[in-house]
């Protein structure tokens, strides 16, 4: 490949054939760079999808990446959540020549666009860290492929131990529960407060949640731990939610998206309960992998609290993090000096 920016060419490409192509990349398609996604993009206010790209050096394709377009607070840029898609080799260099031809295009087709948001393996002089938004370069993904007891071993010592423990848990149940109303869904965001509380992280209202489980269809699955009383006559009481995750799944690929646990969650191991539910069901639906999406890094160490926990599911990985990569250099320049101020006088 070229690597000179000049080189590449970048052209808007139909969903059919942007996912013919993609289907030639080493790893699953993410499900933010696929059309299904664009749902939820469109759905939420200050979001809207924009367009699937390919940047090619003469008749070959390097390199795919779809964008979607966000509205901050006066400004606007565009976002590809875990994207490029690579079908040619990722080094430095070819790295930058992509980010140049995506720039330079965007320059011409959204002039109103003050950055782009995309993913990187190599730190660059041309890459910024993101403004209020917290990314992740490490993470754990449980190979699925793999028999169910050699799934269980690959787990450290202590996770072992904990999730069989709690699998003869005979109080507590895992069910998917999907469809549930937006007042069930109350009761599940309001451990998702106490969560946020206790861990000293921000939420969203509950429709950005409710939003993502009506708009992305198959590809979305709430599964909920529910802890049961025993009934006068020995039977189990009708249960109490106690942690739950919501996860997506896109071309045989799982991944955890938001998860909340209670204190009483956190005293009965229902983490490690409903992680086994997931990957066991999704394992015999021809899922062949799940990513436990992030864990702490020098780039987050904000996320440094999960690390030991998905530690025990299974070995850290590496991945590419989140830039942004400024187009008009003046104004996302002021956008950070502001941002910084803010963050001085405490607001």
């Amino acid at each position: 490949m070229n690597t000179s920016a000049d080189a590449l060419s970048v052209a808007q490409v139909p969903d059919d054939r942007f996912l013919e192509l993609a289907r030639g990349a080493a790893h699953p398609v993410p499900i933010e760079q696929s059309p299904a996604w664009d749902p939820y993009d469109a759905a939420v206010p200050g979001r809207a999808p924009w367009r699937r790209l390919v940047v090619a050096s003469g008749d070959t394709p390097v390199a795919l990446i779809a964008f979607s377009a966000f509205e901050g607070r006066g400004f606007r840029y565009l976002w590809a959540k875990h994207g490029p898609i690579w079908l040619a080799e990722q080094t430095p260099e070819s790295e930058r020549a992509v980010r140049e031809a995506l720039v330079a295009y965007v320059r011409s087709e959204a002039p109103w666009a003050v950055f782009l948001r995309l993913h990187a393996k190599h730190r660059a002089a041309d890459l910024s860290e993101l403004l209020q938004t917290v990314t992740y370069d490490h993470t754990v993904i449980v190979d699925l492929t793999r028999e169910e007891d050699v799934i269980m071993q690959s787990f450290s010592k202590r996770g072992r131990y904990k999730t069989r423990r709690t699998l003869k848990d005979e109080a507590m149940t895992v069910t998917e529960e999907t469809g549930l109303t937006d007042e069930e869904f109350g009761e599940l965001y309001e451990i998702y407060r106490e969560t946020a509380s206790r861990d000293g992280f921000g939420i969203f209202g509950p429709d950005v949640y409710l939003t993502m489980l009506r708009s992305l269809g198959e590809h979305v699955r709430l599964w909920v731990a529910r802890r049961h009383d025993t009934g006068p006559e020995g039977d189990l009481t009708p249960g109490r939610a106690v942690s739950w995750v919501i996860s997506t799944v896109y071309d045989n690929a799982g991944v955890d998206v938001y998860a909340a646990g209670s204190a009483e969650a956190r005293k009965t191991e229902a983490a490690l309960r409903i992680k086994w539910h997931i990957l066991t069901t999704l394992k015999s639906e021809g899922v062949t992998q799940y990513d436990l999406m992030g864990v702490g890094s020098d780039r987050a160490p904000q996320l440094m609290g999960v690390r030991e926990f998905k530690q025990q599911l299974g070995d850290v990985v590496e991945v590419d993090g989140g830039w942004d990569v400024p187009v008009k250099r003046l104004r996302y320049a002021a956008l950070t000096q502001a941002l910084r101020l803010k963050h001085a006088l405490g607001r």
